[in-house]
């Protein structure tokens, strides 16, 4: 086994890791979309919905279009496979997986429940909500908020408090998420959203670390301590760090040099999963999200791409470098660039509102961006592409993209269209 690897060597590991080595199946279907689950073992949430739901993309990248309600049923149906928790932050992870999490449960117990605290001196209203969950079943917080209001309760019984107390009911493994409306979750105790022995089920807190660090490493195939302690966002380092020299004396994992990974001047300590592949090639093409495991974690994705990235949405416009929204560009085995992509539905239109090229590129980089470009538009049933003149990208996919029309966007925001320019920018 190898002690040492190359930049490329490592990037190529990475890859077929989080299942980018794969060809796109022929068709999607339930089995497709839990392999790729259980590949990368959890699923970030967000709310943004410029393009698609964050949620949605990385099973886009890696297996192509897809049925997005097929993962619905999956994600939401009573009892499903799949639950919401502060896993890497607020994502969906395996159901079976609850009792690992007990430690951050009492993590954040013990943070959040203490004397004096928010929850301490709201006593009250967490107890009536818990008793509303227990006498009703999961319940929409405006529902609760509702009969709040009806039993005259006081201005403070509001949404604000409902939700507060939900929130940190949740955090500490009394309520888990059953399911959602439209984007609303539904707050449900514990124990009448998960089986029985699910709910209940309480992993050791060194067990549990030592099983998600293994997790990590394996979703990655490598990485350094910071890395895999990112993964799930564990803040116990020195647990962390007795869970790797456990792993790596049990044979799981195996330390390596990775070039140009550095710290504090010297070479950065890495370890590779002992299950973990490295292909002769990688040649994917695929759109990320900025919250694909790939590049979630920024000081990796810049180790391992050459990739500095940062999200502008809170960026005031004219200070924006790349746009409100840009979304990594992964083309063989590197990422190349980052487009801003918009779904305009009123004009059934899908708006690059800006596209940029990374040193480096492959020459086919443009015309694989575009096949990439017409498969998204289609998942997202848009019928034409737009682009924009914002970015060094722009033109290259206009010269491959003869189809899609062009539009002007000054410092990532709309301006006045021309006569033969789409119109309703909106999503």
């Amino acid at each position: 086994m190898k002690q040492s690897l190359s930049a490329a060597e490592a990037r190529r590991v990475a890859l077929a890791a989080q299942g980018f080595a794969q060809k796109r199946p022929p068709s999607t279907g339930t089995r497709q979309l839990n392999l790729a689950m259980a590949r990368m073992r959890t699923l970030q949430i967000d709310s943004v919905n410029v393009f698609a739901r964050s949620h949605y993309m990385p099973l886009y990248s890696r297996l192509g279009a897809y049925d997005t309600a097929a993962l619905d049923r999956l994600l939401f149906a009573r009892r499903a496979p799949y639950v919401e928790y502060w896993a890497h932050v607020a994502a969906f992870i395996p159901a079976a997986d609850w009792g690992l999490f007990r430690f951050r449960m009492d993590d954040l117990r013990a943070k959040y429940g203490s004397a004096g605290g928010w929850f301490d001196t709201h006593r009250e209203i967490v107890d009536w909500v818990r008793a509303e969950l227990s006498d009703r079943g999961p319940l929409r917080p405006a529902q609760i908020e509702h009969d709040a209001e009806k039993a005259s309760r006081g201005p403070w019984w509001d949404w604000d408090v409902v939700k507060h107390a939900l929130e940190y009911l949740w955090l500490f493994g009394e309520v888990a998420i059953a399911g959602r409306q439209g984007f609303e979750r539904r707050y449900g105790l514990a124990e009448h959203v998960l089986p029985s022995d699910v709910a209940l089920h309480s992993v050791p807190r060194a067990d549990a670390i030592r099983e998600l660090m293994a997790r990590a490493a394996l979703a990655y195939g490598v990485g350094t301590a910071s890395d895999l302690t990112d993964y799930w966002r564990i803040k116990d380092r020195r647990a962390a760090m007795a869970a790797i020299a456990e792993l790596q004396d049990a044979g799981v994992l195996r330390p390596v040099t990775v070039e140009g990974w550095h710290s504090a001047g010297r070479p950065a300590r890495a370890w590779m999963h002992r299950d973990a592949t490295l292909p002769r090639r990688v040649d994917a093409a695929a759109i990320l999200t900025p919250f694909d495991p790939l590049v979630w974690f920024r000081d990796r994705a810049e180790r391992l791409f050459g990739f500095a990235y940062r999200i502008e949405i809170y960026t005031p416009a004219p200070k924006r470098r790349f746009g409100y929204y840009s979304l990594p560009v992964l083309i063989g085995d590197d990422i190349v660039g980052r487009v801003d992509l918009k779904a305009g539905r009123a004009s059934s239109t899908l708006l690059v509102q800006s596209a940029w090229w990374e040193q480096g590129r492959a020459a086919d980089a443009a015309a694989r961006l575009a096949e990439e470009l017409r498969g998204a538009a289609r998942w997202q049933d848009l019928s034409s592409i737009s682009i924009s003149r914002w970015g060094d990208a722009t033109d290259d996919l206009a010269r491959v993209l003869p189809e899609a029309r062009r539009h002007d966007v000054g410092s990532g925001e709309p301006v006045a269209l021309g006569k033969d320019e789409p119109d309703g920018l909106g999503a």
